[in-house]
């Protein structure tokens, strides 16, 4: 792996230790155990904010809006859809599994991979 990817891992694996720990902790004192106390629907309502933000913070970047918005609003998508997979008791790396997975081959055969499924 290059610094780069290395550092890239290691923000996600922090990332993820941290949702663990505070996956346990009392909902009044952590944010993250509100949300899994409250359960997955309400963890994936959280999910469908961030993306509906992403999409409209991208949409006004591209009418010329200051690019730290969709920055700040993909962080939070990415942040809620690890609190997801967390509470699913899934793991980030199987995620980036799955994209390694798809480097050797066109996006379009991945697509036509999952429809004929």
């Amino acid at each position: 792996m290059t610094n780069a990817t290395e550092s890239t891992h290691h923000v996600l694996q922090q990332l993820a230790l941290l949702l663990e720990a505070r996956k346990q902790a009392e909902a009044s004192s952590s944010y993250v155990a509100s949300l899994h106390q409250k359960g997955l629907n309400k963890i994936l309502e959280k999910v469908g904010e961030e993306a509906v933000e992403t999409i409209l913070a991208a949409r006004d970047v591209e009418g010329g809006a200051d690019v730290q918005t969709v920055i700040s609003e993909t962080a939070d998508l990415w942040f809620h859809t690890m609190v997801m997979l967390s509470h699913l008791g899934l793991s980030h790396e199987l995620v980036l599994e799955e994209l390694r997975k798809r480097f050797n081959m066109s996006g379009l055969a991945e697509k036509a991979s999952r429809t004929a499924k």
